[in-house]
């Protein structure tokens, strides 16, 4: 429960990793006064790597720490009487956490959405199928009966935001509803140049959809060029196992900030290359540091990096070939050359422009 006359409270579903949705919902609780960040859960891969001085965290359902997190998530934030939302304004963030605004008995409702939840979308047919087959009615009911309860929770916003141009079509598509794009926040000032060593920087997630393994079998193609991992997840063991006898390819696992702003500042260049990303802080994150990035174009990255002035983006699901000639034409030289368009391009999605919108936003928010 939350203590009443808040002014505003941030709702995201848990804080797992130091990733962007993370960084975001503390930026905003920071920016608020008299706020607080609720959240279901606190893993160790956040804890280990976050700063969160100056954020008021409250865990609710501390008895359910021993479920699985998306469990838990949902029981705390869809249960009929699990808690009570009492402020001015509402910020909520995530897939789980928007279904406690029902519970919210005043002030403002206003959803952020990084994306809807895939599962109970456009690739609801996707994740039934990685499961036995016997278990697909069951799961889909629940896939739908999710769907509905979501939906419901998302048209009684007063105001949905979202990152990108590219969420805001799939939201348009799945749920009916036009939100308002407000790029995440990019700390532009604690991310900068720091000079050029010899190495490249892989900062995505080390999941199947982040495409890091095409970026490691790449350098295996390049053993002049070195390329630094700088990230972990459930792929670690296996691409380490892959790169085993490559000296050019080194995995750090999760860095904390300062440490991952040390290597993006030294790095030639920064390689992110995920599958139909929402929005895509780590290019931007890159580009206030002067450096270029190696994208895809696809997603929110069409809409942050610039092809030929702040990066290459290559077009499909690149193979390791083409990941290496880009790599190979984004030379030092060229990529020190690209530092001043980078810089100003990241200006575009600062932290202060976020927060200064994001305050207006609660101040005075319009009907969905």
């Amino acid at each position: 429960m939350i203590e009443p006359r808040l002014d505003r409270v941030v709702v995201h579903d848990y804080l797992q990793v130091n990733g962007g949705a993370e960084r975001l919902v503390l930026t905003a609780a920071r920016a608020f006064p008299a706020s607080r960040l609720l959240v279901s859960g606190v893993y160790p891969g956040f804890a280990r790597t976050a700063d969160v001085g100056g954020v008021d965290i409250r865990v609710a359902g501390r008895l359910l720490r021993l479920l699985p997190r998306v469990i838990r998530a949902l029981l705390v934030f869809g249960w009929p009487a699990s808690l009570r939302i009492d402020a001015a304004a509402v910020l909520y963030s995530g897939i789980y956490a928007p279904l406690a605004a029902r519970r919210q008995t005043r002030g403002r409702r206003i959803y952020y959405c990084q994306t809807p939840p895939r599962f109970a979308f456009d690739r609801r047919q996707e994740y039934l199928e990685r499961v036995p087959r016997l278990l697909r009615p069951v799961l889909g009911w629940a896939f739908n009966r999710y769907r509905s309860v979501y939906s419901r929770a998302v048209h009684g916003m007063d105001l949905v935001l979202t990152n990108s141009r590219h969420v805001q079509a799939r939201l348009e598509r799945d749920l009916g509803i036009h939100a308002k794009v407000l790029y995440p926040p990019i700390d532009t000032h604690g991310l900068t140049w720091l000079g050029q060593h010899d190495y490249y920087l892989s900062v995505g997630r080390l999941e199947a959809n982040k495409r890091v393994e095409q970026i490691v079998r790449a350098f295996l193609l390049l053993p002049d060029r070195q390329l630094v991992v700088a990230s972990g997840g459930s792929q670690l063991a296996r691409l380490r196992r892959l790169s085993e006898g490559a000296p050019n390819i080194r995995f750090t696992d999760w860095v904390d900030d300062s440490t991952l702003n040390e290597l993006i500042g030294h790095a030639v260049a920064v390689l992110y290359l995920p599958r139909d990303e929402d929005f895509g802080m780590s290019a931007v994150e890159a580009m206030a540091a002067g450096k270029p990035v190696i994208g895809v174009a696809e997603g929110g990255l069409k809409e942050t990096v610039v092809d030929g002035e702040t990066g290459i983006l290559l077009d499909g699901d690149p193979v390791p070939e083409a990941i290496a000639q880009a790599v190979t034409e984004l030379t030092p030289e060229r990529a020190a050359a690209m530092r001043m368009a980078c810089e100003r391009r990241a200006q575009l999605f600062s932290r202060e422009r976020f927060v200064a919108e994001l305050n207006a936003c609660c101040a005075a928010a319009p009907e969905v």
